[in-house]
């Protein structure tokens, strides 16, 4: 559900931030300018975290104990500030004064006519969703199953053994002495 979850909610708000959030008009030359911004011209934040979201959600499997805590605190974090960020950005009109004053070419000039999308409304969506995943790992992760610990070292040194001695008139000798990653030739 949580992996489900963080993925779905990714998807939503990296969807979001690349669509349409405000338009409205600029007076250049006694005329109506039309002028759009998207999500990420109004703030980059939600696809950033979507992104340190998804990385999370993947990380969370592969870590344990404390670590897996850590992720999924992570995890959480993202999806919240996926929620704070769309709602800031939501109602915020600077990248559009910024696209009039570029357009008119008056640094005072602002954008007439306002208007906002659901975009915004849509990332926060996806915000909550990762936040929830976020969550459901930290309730939940310590039941989750890890990745495999069985190729690991535990740290300590590797006993060298001595060479055994090959007859290298014996075939199944040299070839023992090649699976223990000696060298049969003894050169």
């Amino acid at each position: 559900m949580a992996l489900l979850a963080g993925a779905l909610g990714a998807a939503v708000a990296l969807l979001a931030t690349r669509q349409r959030w405000s338009e409205g008009t600029a007076t250049v030359a006694g005329g109506a300018f039309p002028l759009t911004a998207k999500g990420s011209d109004v703030t980059g934040v939600p696809a950033a975290l979507a992104i340190v979201g998804l990385a999370a959600l993947v990380a969370v499997f592969a870590v344990r104990k404390a670590g897996r805590l850590l992720v999924a605190g992570v995890l959480a974090l993202s999806g919240a500030g996926i929620v704070t960020a769309a709602l800031i950005g939501a109602g915020d009109s600077s990248a559009l004064d910024e696209q009039a004053a570029k357009a008119s070419g008056d640094t005072s000039a602002t954008v007439a006519a306002l208007s906002h999308t659901a975009w915004p409304y849509v990332a926060v969506v996806g915000g909550v969703l990762i936040l929830l995943a976020g969550l459901l790992a930290l309730r939940y992760g310590r039941l989750w199953p890890a990745m495999s610990g069985r190729y690991e070292r535990d740290g300590a040194p590797r006993v060298r053994r001595k060479p055994v001695v090959v007859d290298p008139d014996r075939p199944e000798d040299i070839w023992k002495a090649l699976d223990r990653g000696e060298d049969p030739t003894g050169a």
